[in-house]
């Protein structure tokens, strides 16, 4: 009996190997050259109007971008790009720059860069690209549960956002990666950080926080994972239940910090991993009218559920901000055609995230203004008004 070994490859990544026997495939299937599952995406034959949108309808803020080297980087080049995008300002969350470090234990962790290099780049966006440019501040976790580390936190803040910075970029670390000085893990709501957030709250600048993974990243690595082709790709973002806390707790530590400071404005970075359930993610908005939230790299959960979508979004109007999180150009057209058009099934850019096809919103213009600019306005201090419509 001749057998079909469709997952061979796997074993590279770790991953167990699927051995189907011939006489267990469908007839019709027997005999064949069978692809690979992550090599079966076929071109759809199906014919419906397609609207591509290369720019936005109107001047947007990207509230989750990440430029690491904006100290010397060369700033009227991404303001070209970003014109023909129509994106009017685009929010740094690594002020103080940094990178992906992997521990000797294979862990991640996202170090910070050198103390100066935040006021490199402020002083950068200040000399080419003022209006342009909005600046998060980040915390260096290193020291925690040290005498004076929550002190010396705050003071570092203060001065930050004195020098410019327009508010606090969390890394998903904490919660996660993060140790203290006795080697424990350093929960999202750990009180050390509390007088963090109030005095973000008493500076009057937002606080975008990003917790936890997707769920199934938890789950079993095998066909009832939806993100079983990313963590193919991505090896290293599985988290096995046996050495992570686990995602609700994440969750529960994250709502929690954002109940016990009623005071500061919380962005929930990538729509809080909930945007695969709407209804929960719209109760805790209902809860915590300081709780806004943004879709970076999320979308495609969005595109799959457009009815539904476009009804949470019309409800949720004033709590919805534009991100993306990595900057590529060329992406950004499905975003804008997913919240501006009625298109339906059409691609998604990214594969591992998503291997359906997408429809689009169709949002009305107030909804879009508010996405794509007012509610940035209202909550990130900064911000120039005149680069945006005055209606």
């Amino acid at each position: 009996m001749r057998t079909i070994h469709f997952l061979a490859p796997l074993c590279f990544f770790m991953l167990p190997v699927a051995v189907v026997a011939q006489d267990d495939l469908p007839p019709g299937a027997q005999g064949l050259d069978l692809p690979y599952f992550w090599a079966y995406d076929p071109p759809s034959t199906l014919v419906v109007p397609q609207h591509e949108v290369t720019h936005a309808k109107y001047p947007f803020v990207d509230v989750h971008n990440h430029q690491w080297n904006m100290n010397d980087q060369d700033l009227d080049q991404l303001v070209h790009e970003m014109d023909k995008l129509n994106m009017a300002v685009l929010v740094n969350l690594s002020g103080r720059g940094g990178r992906r470090i992997e521990q000797p234990d294979g862990s991640i962790r996202f170090g910070i860069g050198p103390p100066d290099h935040l006021s490199a780049v402020l002083e950068n966006v200040h000399a080419h690209a003022a209006k342009r440019f909005a600046v998060f501040t980040n915390l260096d976790f290193e020291g925690i549960g040290q005498e004076g580390w929550t002190e010396h936190a705050v003071t570092q803040l203060r001065a930050d956002v004195a020098a410019g910075a327009n508010g606090l970029k969390i890394y998903k670390s904490l919660g996660m990666d993060v140790r203290d000085a006795a080697g424990k893990r350093v929960a999202v709501n750990d009180p050390r950080l509390d007088a963090v957030w109030t005095v973000c709250g008493e500076l009057g600048i937002p606080v975008l926080i990003h917790t936890a993974d997707p769920a199934p990243f938890w789950l079993p690595k095998d066909a009832n994972n939806e993100r079983f082709y990313e963590l193919i790709q991505r090896p290293e973002r599985y988290r096995d239940p046996a050495s992570n806390p686990p995602f609700e707790r994440l969750i529960a530590e994250q709502h929690a910090v954002f109940r016990g400071h009623p005071q500061t404005v919380f962005i929930n970075a990538h729509f809080g991993w909930m945007a695969n359930d709407l209804g929960r993610l719209g109760r805790l908005l209902d809860a915590l009218p300081n709780v806004y939230v943004e879709f970076g790299a999320i979308i495609a959960e969005l595109g799959r559920q457009p009815r539904f979508a476009h009804d949470w979004f019309v409800r949720y109007q004033d709590r919805i901000l534009f991100g993306k999180d990595t900057w590529r150009p060329s992406e950004y057209p499905t975003y804008f055609r997913l919240l501006e058009t009625a298109d339906e099934y059409f691609p998604y850019f990214r594969r591992r995230h998503a291997f359906w096809r997408i429809y689009g919103l169709d949002l009305p213009d107030e909804v879009l203004r508010k996405v794509y600019y007012k509610n940035a306005l209202r909550i990130l201090p900064g911000l120039d008004p005149s680069l945006f419509p005055s209606d």
